[in-house]
C-alpha cells in the first residue's frame, strides 16, 4: 500500500481594490519638476504623471498583517519590480500568494482593474528572508557594468556614505522639494489606514510607527546631499525597490543613523540607473534595510549625446 502524499493548497489573500492619491505632483529637485509632474511626464512620452510606487506597499501591509500578525511590522520585507506606472484615478488591486500554512514567504503582485499589472515580487517575515524577488536582479546587474555612464558617471559602485548621517521625522516635519509632504498629510490620504502608524498609538513598540511606503521616503529625502547623485538636470523614477524590518520597526519621533553603499551601476536603452543599499540603526543595532533600484532618463539630460540614446 502506497502511502498518501501530503498536498500544500496554495493561499491567496486578496485586498480590495483601492485608488492612490498623487503625493508628489509638485516635487520638485535640482531645480526642476519630476515625472511626477504632468507636463514632465508627457515630453517625456509617457501617458500620464505617475503615482510614485512605493505607494502600492500599503496595500499589502494589511495583508502581511493577516498572515504573520504584528510580527509583519518588526520583521516583514517587501521586494519588488515595478513594471507599470500608475495614474491617479486608477484602481489597484493587491494580493498576496503562499504554498500553504506556515509559509514564511509569499508571491505578491498588484494589478489595475483592467488587470494590467503593477508590481511583482515577495513578501517575507524574517528573521531568515531566503531569496527576495529583487537578489537575483541585483546579481545581474552587478555582473553587466555599463561601457559608459553620461549621467551617473560620477558616482562609484562601493562608495559608502559618511556614516554618520542621522535623520528623526515627527508627524510634521518637512522633508525638502523632494517629498513635499509631511507624515500626517501622507496619513490623511494613505490606501491602509492601519492603527500602529497614528499619531498617539500604543504599540509593543513603544509609539507610532513608519507605513512600509513611507521607508523609502526617508532614507532618499537627503540622498543627493550625501553623495548619491548624478549630473543635473535629469529626471528620474523607482525601478525596483525592498523594504526590510531587522527586528523591530522605525518609530515616529525616534533618531536614527543611516549608512549608504552604491552596489551597482547600469544603463538600458532608455535610462541609466544605480543601486543602493541604505541601513537604520538604532545605536548599533541595524532596524531597517532600503534596497532601491532608481533610473534617470537619458532623454531628459540636455548634455546627453545623440548617438548614445
Amino acid at each position: 500500500m502506497n502511502n498518501p502524499k501530503l498536498c500544500a493548497t496554495p493561499i491567496t489573500l486578496c485586498g480590495p481594490y483601492r485608488t492612490p492619491a498623487q503625493m508628489l505632483a509638485h516635487q520638485s529637485y535640482d531645480g526642476h519638476s519630476s515625472v511626477h509632474d504632468e507636463a514632465t511626464a508627457a515630453k517625456l512620452g509617457l501617458a500620464g504623471a505617475p503615482i510614485e510606487g512605493p505607494t502600492h506597499f500599503s496595500q499589502f501591509e494589511p495583508l502581511g498583517a493577516a498572515l504573520w500578525g504584528d510580527r509583519w511590522f518588526s520583521h516583514g520585507c517587501i521586494s519588488a519590480h515595478f513594471q507599470t506606472m500608475v495614474i491617479e484615478g486608477e484602481q489597484v488591486q493587491a494580493q498576496m500568494t503562499l504554498d500553504g500554512p506556515g509559509d514564511t514567504r509569499a508571491q505578491i503582485d498588484a494589478r489595475k482593474a483592467d488587470g494590467t499589472p503593477v508590481l511583482t515580487g515577495t513578501a517575507s517575515i524574517g528573521p531568515d528572508h531566503g531569496e527576495t524577488a529583487l537578489a537575483s536582479r541585483l546579481a545581474t546587474a552587478i555582473a553587466r557594468p555599463p561601457e559608459k555612464l553620461y549621467v551617473l558617471d560620477i558616482l562609484k559602485v562601493g562608495q559608502k556614505g559618511s556614516g554618520d548621517e542621522t535623520i528623526c521625522v515627527g508627524f510634521d516635519d518637512h522633508l525638502g522639494d523632494l517629498y513635499p509632504f509631511t507624515l500626517r498629510q501622507k496619513l490623511q490620504t494613505i490606501t491602509e489606514h492601519i492603527s500602529f502608524h497614528q499619531e498617539g498609538a500604543k504599540t509593543p513598540w513603544g509609539g507610532a510607527i513608519f507605513p512600509m511606503e513611507m521607508m523609502s521616503v526617508i532614507t532618499n529625502a537627503f540622498a543627493k546631499q550625501a553623495g548619491f547623485g548624478g549630473r543635473q538636470p535629469a529626471i528620474g523614477l523607482f525601478i525596483d525597490l525592498e523594504v526590510k524590518m531587522l527586528g523591530q520597526p522605525v518609530l515616529v519621533g525616534k533618531s536614527y543613523r543611516l549608512e549608504r553603499e552604491l552596489l551597482s551601476l547600469g544603463a538600458s536603452k532608455r535610462t541609466e540607473a544605480m543601486w543602493t543599499r541604505t541601513t537604520l540603526f538604532d545605536g548599533a543595532t541595524p532596524v531597517a534595510e532600503v534596497l532601491l533600484h532608481q533610473g534617470v532618463f537619458k532623454a531628459s539630460y540636455p548634455g546627453y549625446p545623440a548617438d548614445a540614446l
